[in-house]
């Protein structure tokens, strides 16, 4: 942990009472540059409830004014989420309250309405809190959708649509919502973009996280976000783009900020595409493309500085070979077989990317043993039975499978859920 960093944030919220406007926001401006370049320990030291209540008390007071404690706030919550952090401050705080207050009396407002106030403040809530009450949450989406919506394609435009959809995606899949809040302008959102690619890539990525976690609550989404939107073309699409644009050489520390984004972002989009092979059991013949560019993905993070993102990678192919809808034959086409396999045979005991391969044989194995009584698919499963078949006898997959009678077990202790200890449930038999 850096003192020298959160002693320097310190000095200066400590100052913020004691200046003027225009020093005032030149300081907040340097304590936003601090907060990018804290790590999550330094983050969680300095956002505290006491933090907030002080913040609070200031505005109160008039000694800092609404509109530069939003421009620390906002930042805040944007680091919050591209950081994976979480400072639990807000929930308790006084400010917690105060901003509810103003933003239901911004909203009853009519002619006299300031819609950017209203906005900046539906911004920093969502961002800093877990938990809406659905009137406040039917404003919040309101005005932030609309923020999300502008079509203007300047850097400064670009960068708060970025910070609404980012905001948007925070939204926890446990909340249920009706979709008439929110489906038509996520949808023309997206449309938009497949046609002028005017968001960001982390903007994007977040409209489209924030429609795949709407699935936990409403499985009537599939239809649009399969048939319509294109979700599995438009991922691959973006996993292509990220691929090449990521430097797989470096580590996190040696990333400048847009490099770390990037890869950020990355993560995210294999993160999203998790849930949806989980959740979406809409047959879709564009998942092979989509399986495609996830072993890209895969073959691209060597070393151990990627190790979460292949362990995703790993988790999304899992998925999909769990989900009925993804046929044995797209893994095949899909290059998912042949991922797997070259993971297996680099694996560590103790290594949790070895259990998910383990459960991607499994399962797929088992949904080749099924009966069908359509002829056409009985000869697919068997076609598809000899290439998995001799797949697994030209990489050594017997031997590969017998190294790990020993371990089964422990692997058994170290996961929630149980892998087969009968030899004969790992292999595809012709």
């Amino acid at each position: 942990m850096s003192t020298s960093r959160i002693k320097r944030f310190n000095e200066l919220f400590s100052g913020l009472e004691d200046c003027d406007v225009d020093e005032q926001k030149q300081m907040i401006e340097e304590m936003n540059e601090i907060i990018d370049e804290m790590n999550k320990k330094e983050f969680e030291s300095v956002f505290t409830t006491r933090m907030f209540d002080k913040i609070y008390k200031m505005i109160e007071e008039k000694k800092m004014s609404l509109k530069d404690s939003l421009l620390l706030l906002k930042h805040m919550g944007y680091c919050n989420v591209l950081k994976n952090m979480w400072s639990s401050g807000f929930n308790d705080s006084e400010m917690r309250r105060r901003f509810e207050q103003m933003i239901f009396e911004e909203e009853k407002k009519k002619e006299e309405k300031n819609k950017g106030l209203l906005i900046n403040l539906c911004e920093c809530y969502i961002f800093q809190s877990c938990s809406f009450t659905p009137e406040l949450l039917s404003i919040c989406l309101s005005c932030i959708l609309e923020a999300a919506s502008k079509k203007e394609e300047s850097e400064e435009n670009q960068k708060e649509v970025e910070i609404a959809l980012l905001a948007l995606s925070r939204i926890s899949q446990d909340f249920e919502m009706k979709q008439e809040l929110y489906l038509k302008e996520i949808t023309e959102i997206i449309k938009h973009q497949q046609k002028h690619r005017n968001l960001t890539k982390l903007a994007n990525h977040s409209a489209w996280e924030f429609l795949i976690n709407r699935f936990y609550t409403n499985k009537l989404l599939e239809d649009t976000v399969v048939n319509e939107l294109h979700f599995s073309r438009e991922a691959a699409r973006e996993l292509d783009v990220l691929t090449r644009n990521v430097d797989w050489k470096k580590k996190e520390e040696e990333m400048n900020k847009e490099e770390a984004k990037e890869e950020f972002t990355l993560v995210r989009w294999l993160q999203t595409i998790v849930v949806y092979f989980c959740l979406c059991h809409l047959r879709n013949e564009e998942n092979v493309g989509l399986l495609k560019n996830i072993v890209q993905v895969h073959r691209a993070a060597k070393g151990d500085n990627h190790r979460g993102i292949r362990s995703q990678c790993v988790c999304s192919l899992r998925n999909a070979a769990e989900n009925r809808n993804v046929k044995v034959e797209d893994l095949l086409k899909g290059g998912a077989v042949d991922a797997i396999l070259e993971r297996i045979r680099r694996r560590t005991l103790i290594d949790v990317i070895v259990y998910k391969c383990l459960q991607f044989f499994t399962i797929a194995s088992n949904r080749l043993k099924e009966e069908d009584d359509d002829a056409k698919e009985k000869v697919k499963r068997k076609s598809s039975k000899m290439e998995i078949f001799e797949k697994l006898e030209e990489e050594g997959y017997e031997d590969i499978i017998t190294s790990f009678y020993e371990t089964l077990n422990i692997f058994n202790k170290r996961h929630y859920h149980t892998l087969l200890l009968k030899f004969s449930d790992y292999f595809v038999n012709v």
